[in-house]
């Protein structure tokens, strides 16, 4: 009976999806192990097989019956399911993506795909994450793979500086995140389950103590350093530039998606009694990391550091549906995700076509390139445009949809200072397409002088040819055929207890009036 109970309790279904990339990881090991380098044939495929099939498992985990799992320690909510989701599909869009780059570099796929994997893991376990251990475990899991992945060109001495740059300042970030947690289980007298520590610090009345104030700020400095929101960005624009391109795009996506979601679930869950606090706090770094973000990204004559400096603007952004803590806000956080996985990957893929036949990622070399390769700076063109916001991409409705939700909960100065830094965006995003498109014949780079014959039959560029065009297709379409993106991200929202229970007051009054009009009807 004991074992019936222990096994009801660990509830290992929820993790299904889990399961399945670790089982797609193993075999790519395995596989990699007893047939060798000439695997690189067939494990791209397997990778790519395994993650969507973990994302069409994902599916059939909406709205399950018990989604607690582990004694507590993870939550397979709808909430969790989405990010869990965003970061599956952002590993199986970078696989396609890292086949040409890595064979390229010389060294072995098999072991690139298994380290993605690892991440993917570890962000996964990370959203749903209800436990202080879990947490801790899932976010080093995720940290470790990405420093792995930084460091992976070791030929690359711009990839060892970057890496080394990661693994430092990541460090730094995990030890004074793991104090603010030792913190909160020293004050809830020594509970690890993020709800209990919630109930026991407010079962005490009064204010908030202090201790929880000290927490606070802690775990808010290893969240920041995880979304790259300022001022815990300096690593961003070195390990931006330095890493290989495809654990570039995947940190931009996967790595700050896992950053959003445990921001929402220990914030809402653990820290309820200082939500004002946190609240303010992370006005201060969504103001702050747009400024500086778009501000300095008119600066940059590297296209990796200007997507870079693009992320750290796009997460303030997507902070202002963390700050206004409405129903609203958090499903715009979701939908504004959701395309900037697509517009942002697309930029990324359009970065490594370009690197690869000229061997430069300087904006200045995009001189002229649309008179060489079309479908390049067509492709480039609309991701830049979308993340500037240009309707009708898909970025336009996620940022309209964003600033709307801020502005209905009279968070006006966020709503201003993003309006302001988006139009600073546009700018830099537009001389890069200025560059590619207007310039004569005779004011070509000398890159696109001596562009090589384009040629999708080499090894590994036709899975980055389907990516462009999938990435590019979503990207034009979103905005416009929005509704169901627009229907996942509040459902989300309304399926997941945590979120609805934390709704600010005027939401819960409107909620309820809602229902009882329902009811009444």
């Amino acid at each position: 009976m004991d074992v019936v109970n222990l096994s009801a309790q660990l509830n290992a279904a929820a993790i299904l999806p889990e399961g399945i990339v670790i089982l797609t990881l193993l075999a790519v090991l395995v596989g990699d192990l007893i047939v060798g380098r000439s695997s690189a044939r067939w494990t791209p495929y397997v990778a790519i097989a395994g993650l969507l099939v973990a994302l069409v498992a994902l599916v059939f985990q909406w709205d399950i019956d018990n989604p607690i799992a582990f004694l507590g320690g993870f939550n397979g909510d709808a909430l969790s399911v989405v990010f869990r989701g965003i970061i599956v599909l952002s590993a199986a869009v970078t696989v396609p993506m890292s086949v040409r780059y890595v064979e390229q570099s010389g060294t072995s796929l098999a072991e690139f795909l298994v380290i993605l994997m690892a991440a993917t893991l570890g962000g996964m376990f990370l959203t749903g994450a209800d436990e202080l251990v879990m947490v801790f475990v899932s976010l080093e899991t995720l940290g470790i793979a990405s420093y792995l992945l930084t460091g992976y060109m070791k030929r690359d001495p711009r990839s060892n500086e970057a890496a080394l740059k990661y693994l430092l300042i990541g460090a730094a970030s995990s030890a004074i995140f793991l104090y603010g947690v030792s913190l909160l289980y020293g004050l809830s007298g020594g509970q690890t389950r993020l709800t209990e520590i919630a109930n026991t610090v407010l079962a005490e009345g009064g204010d908030a103590p202090i201790g929880l104030i000290v927490a606070l700020v802690f775990v808010i400095a290893g969240i920041a350093f995880k979304i790259a929101a300022v001022p815990f960005h300096q690593w961003t624009p070195d390990v931006y530039e330095g890493s290989p391109t495809p654990v570039v795009a995947f940190l931009s996506v996967g790595s700050k998606a896992a950053g959003f979601a445990l921001a929402i679930r220990l914030l809402v869950t653990a820290f309820p009694a200082v939500s004002q606090q946190w609240q303010f706090v992370f006005t201060a770094l969504a103001i702050l990391s747009m400024v500086l973000g778009n501000v300095v990204a008119l600066a940059q004559t590297s296209m990796k550091r200007l997507l870079a400096y693009s992320s750290i603007g796009q997460a303030g952004f997507v902070m202002i549906g963390l700050v206004i803590g409405t129903e609203a806000g958090y499903a715009s956080m979701i939908f504004y995700l959701l395309i900037y996985l697509f517009m942002n990957l697309g930029g990324f893929i359009c970065v490594i076509l370009f690197s690869l036949r000229t061997g430069t990622d300087q904006i200045s070399e995009y001189s002229g390139l649309y008179q060489k390769d079309p479908l390049l700076t067509l492709g480039l063109s609309i991701c830049l445009l979308s993340l500037g916001g240009i309707p009708p991409l898909a970025g336009f409705f996620g940022k309209l949809y964003i600033f709307w939700a801020g502005w209905q909960a009279g968070a006006y100065g966020l709503v201003l200072v993003g309006l302001l830094t988006s139009v600073v965006s546009i700018y830099y995003y537009i001389r890069v397409i200025k560059m590619m498109v207007v310039k004569e014949p005779h004011e070509m780079s000398d890159a696109v002088k001596d562009y090589p014959e384009i040629c999708w039959t080499l090894p590994g560029m036709r899975p980055l040819q389907v990516s462009l065009v999938l990435t590019v297709v979503v990207t034009s379409l979103a905005g416009v055929l929005s509704n169901p993106l627009f229907t996942l991200a509040n459902n989300s929202v309304t399926h997941t207890p945590l979120l609805q229970s934390a709704l600010t007051p005027t939401n819960a009054e409107q909620v309820s009036l809602q229902s009882s009009q329902l009811s009444g009807d």
